[in-house]
C-alpha cells in the first residue's frame, strides 16, 4: 500500500499567493528597469477578474512583462534559490511545517501538487523535504523559459488529471494508495473529493462551507 500526503502551495503552506511576489523579486534582482511595467500587470489582473482573460494567459503575460519572453535558465534557477530561501525563512506556516514533519514521520510520501510554475516550486519544496512536485510547466527553448505554459495550468480539475498522471508514471494504482489532500481553496474540491484524506487549510469561506457539508477535516494552522 502507498501512501501520500499531497499538498497544495499557496496560503496552505505559503502566508501568501506567491507569483506576485516571485515576480516583483526576481524582477528587481535580475532587471529591474521591469518593474516600470508593473502598472501594465496590475491591467492583465484587472483584465482576469473581468472575465476577459483566463488565469492561464495571466500568468504568461506577467511573466513576460517582469521576467521577459526569454529568461534565462541560469537567471530563473538564481531567481528559484533566492526566492526559495526568502519563502521557507520567513513565509511558511509553523503548522505546515509540523504536519509535514509528522507525515513524514508516518511514511508517507510527500507531493506538491501546485498551480505554481514547478521552476520555482520546485526549490521551495526540496527545502521542505517533499519528495514530488506536480506543477505548472513552462516552455523551454534554448537555454531560456519562454513565458508560455508547457501543457495544462495545474489548477482545479486540471490538478487532479496531473496528479492522476503523476500516479500512472509512478506505476501507483490508485486502488493500492492511501492519499491525503491538504488545501487552503475551493478550486481543489475535485482532489479534495478524490482523496481518502481531505484536509481544509485555513479555508475561505466557500471551502469551509464545503468542507462542513462533506464532514472533511478542517485545520487553521497558526503561524
Amino acid at each position: 500500500m502507498h501512501h501520500l500526503s499531497v499538498y497544495d502551495m499557496d496560503k496552505t503552506i505559503t502566508y501568501a499567493p506567491t507569483w506576485t511576489s516571485f515576480l516583483v523579486r526576481t524582477a528587481w534582482a535580475e532587471a529591474p528597469w521591469r518593474l516600470a511595467l508593473l502598472p501594465f500587470a496590475g491591467l492583465a489582473t484587472l483584465g482576469y477578474a473581468a472575465g476577459l482573460i483566463g488565469r492561464a494567459r495571466l500568468k504568461e503575460v506577467t511573466q513576460a512583462l517582469l521576467l521577459g519572453d526569454a529568461l534565462p535558465e541560469a537567471a530563473a534557477a538564481r531567481a528559484a534559490a533566492r526566492f526559495a530561501d526568502h519563502i521557507v525563512a520567513s513565509g511558511v506556516y509553523v503548522g505546515a511545517l509540523t504536519q509535514i514533519a509528522t507525515d513524514r514521520a508516518a511514511g508517507y510520501r510527500l507531493v506538491l501538487a501546485t498551480a505554481s510554475y514547478g521552476f520555482y516550486a520546485g526549490a521551495i519544496a526540496e527545502r521542505l523535504g517533499f519528495d514530488a512536485v506536480i506543477a505548472t510547466g513552462v516552455v523551454r527553448e534554448g537555454g531560456v523559459l519562454r513565458a508560455r505554459i508547457a501543457g495544462e495550468n495545474c489548477y482545479g480539475a486540471a490538478k487532479l488529471r496531473m496528479i492522476e498522471a503523476w500516479l500512472a508514471e509512478q506505476g501507483i494504482a490508485r486502488a493500492d494508495s492511501v492519499v491525503r489532500f491538504y488545501s487552503d481553496h475551493v478550486s481543489d474540491a475535485p482532489s479534495l473529493e478524490w482523496a481518502d484524506v481531505a484536509v481544509a487549510v485555513r479555508p475561505h469561506a466557500p471551502l469551509r462551507r464545503l468542507a462542513e457539508a462533506r464532514g472533511w477535516v478542517v485545520k487553521d494552522w497558526a503561524r
